[in-house]
């Protein structure tokens, strides 16, 4: 098989001209993280077939894939082709490749974003207090709000006293609503550093009139302090009620994204952009996911502006794409908008009439290649096999922190990517019934046919994956078996209340080099305005 090649040369030079390319790492998160060029997404091949159709959707881009000499890229290669992807190489000797030829390595993961986080800290001199000056206000009862700018279940685990949760994209749209008067003082917080620095200087862009400081490195920089830090905390902006006109933070949110580039276009428009073949649009509905659910643009997917300025990478996988994002009150799309232009993405909002336009209910659903399903069995009938003790096999393909949280009686965890090893290893017996399973047996059913080669006893997918299995029975809690290795999520230093001092410190002096490291790779493009 010919097998087309691309170097670092030939992938920096699109880089630099603005030209669409999805640069793809398929390893597992972990190893991700431990490394990879500046705008390298990860999408590891456990998971292809449930990510590949929604993170690069046009099947002629332009795709270069890497490991690290584990094989799995020209796995993923074929895979590609055979789901019809027409531009699909590999990069030439894969991530050593990168190194050798000079490239810039980063590690963590959304860096670019985190990057950006730290260059506009540096160019906008964004302020920020210590933990100990906010304990201090706190501590006084000063005139103050602290807004965490993290997802809701982000804050929830563990927060700053009395902080509020406030996602990013709401920050401009609902402080005002919460301040006590007009000399209230906002701190923004997030976990480190990135969406504290972007959620305060959105304010300060947005022209919101009050004094507005990051928590400097968040709760990170807050334990480090030696304060205590607040569990299941309950405060949303969703308790305010709304007192204030949202026409001049509009305004100013809409001239905002302008400097930045930002265009405004309607809905013929959009059907335009969505219907030229030679370029990626993508559409992200910006609001809350309540908002969402109720009602939304058909082809939209939902995602918070605050957590699509972080995560970038993430959702508009190809970078140089075009994205149009949605919003029926403008305020969040024109702000995040405005972010998403300085990080150098040709960005529109939308403006149309959207109770019009908004035609579809319920979360959204990923688009997955289509697949036939032979054999499925019920909760019910697995647990009646199990009470017969038959020989049966459940192979669990959930991300394993949810496995160790629990899983169906005898379930072990795997890795998709790791079938063919486990089969040839001997570690997964070959005279049982198989039933695969994961949440909702999404990830599972495309793990049938690789395991079909291997045994020819029936393969069976639980009928809505251990969701349902948890409707009607129990899930267990301890005697884990792992048949792979732990490496498809990388441990943030920043989540979590269990982390060490040192990793915490290491996370923060990685992110102030991170301007540093910009310069040197200097394919980024980023402004500030």
């Amino acid at each position: 098989m010919t097998t087309n090649i691309q170097t670092y040369q030939d992938i920096r030079k699109k880089l630099l001209a603005g030209q669409e390319i999805a640069l793809i790492d398929v390893r597992e998160e972990d190893p991700f993280a431990q490394g990879h060029p500046l705008f390298a997404v990860n999408i590891s091949l456990s998971k292809l077939e449930v990510e590949i159709l929604n993170r690069v959707p046009r099947l002629n881009t332009d795709i270069v894939l890497y490991d690290n000499g584990e094989g799995l890229a020209e796995r993923a290669y074929q895979q590609l082709q055979t789901l019809g992807y027409q531009q699909v190489s590999l990069l030439d000797d894969g991530l050593q490749g990168w190194k050798d030829a000079g490239g810039e390595i980063f590690i963590d993961v959304n860096s670019a974003s985190k990057a950006f986080g730290e260059f506009v800290e540096h160019h906008k001199g964004t302020p920020s207090l210590s933990a100990q000056e906010v304990k201090q206000l706190i501590d006084d009862q000063a005139n103050i709000i602290i807004l965490d700018a993290r997802r809701f279940d982000e804050y929830q685990t563990m927060s700053i006293p009395n902080g509020i949760s406030v996602p990013g994209a709401e920050l401009a749209l609902r402080a005002k609503n919460i301040v006590k008067d007009e000399n209230t003082k906002i701190i923004v917080n997030c976990a480190g550093r990135t969406r504290s620095l972007i959620g305060t200087q959105s304010l300060i862009n947005a022209k919101i009139g009050h004094e507005v400081y990051a928590l400097r490195n968040g709760t990170i920089g807050w334990t480090l302090a030696q304060q205590q830090l607040a569990l299941g905390q309950q405060q949303q902006y969703t308790n305010f009620p709304e007192k204030n006109e949202v026409g001049q933070v509009l305004k100013n949110a809409k001239e905002l994204a302008e400097r930045s580039g930002v265009k405004t276009i309607g809905s013929e428009q959009l059907q335009q952009l969505q219907q030229q073949d030679d370029r990626t649009t993508y559409i992200f509905d910006v609001r809350s996911e309540q908002e969402y659910i109720r009602a939304h643009l058909p082809d939209s997917r939902w995602i918070g502006g605050g957590q699509l300025v972080q995560e970038t990478d993430h959702y508009a996988s190809v970078r140089s794409a075009r994205v149009v994002l949605v919003d029926d009150q403008l305020v969040r799309a024109y702000m995040t908008a405005s972010w998403l232009a300085q990080m150098n993405w040709d960005v529109s909002v939308l403006d149309a009439d959207f109770q019009t336009i908004f035609t579809q209910q319920g979360g959204w659903k990923p688009v997955v290649p289509l697949l036939h399903i032979k054999h499925r069995i019920t909760p019910e009938q697995l647990q009646t096999w199990l009470d017969a003790r038959e020989k049966v096999t459940i192979l669990d393909f959930t991300s394993s922190a949810n496995y160790q949280k629990g899983h169906i009686p005898t379930a072990q965890w795997l890795l998709k990517a790791d079938i063919e090893r486990l089969f040839n290893e001997k570690k997964i017996p070959t005279d049982h019934k198989i039933v695969v399973t994961c949440g909702t047996s999404l990830l599972a059913q495309y793990a049938v046919s690789a395991i079909q080669t291997k045994t020819s006893e029936n393969v069976y997918v639980l009928e809505g994956g251990n969701q349902a299995w948890v409707k009607t029975f129990v899930l267990e809690a301890d005697k884990h078996v792992y048949l792979s290795s732990r490496t498809d999520r990388y441990k943030r230093p920043y989540e979590g209340t269990d982390n060490s001092v040192q990793a915490m410190q290491d996370y923060l002096d990685w992110e102030y080099g991170l301007v540093a490291q910009l310069n040197t790779d200097g394919t980024h493009g980023f402004f500030v305005v």
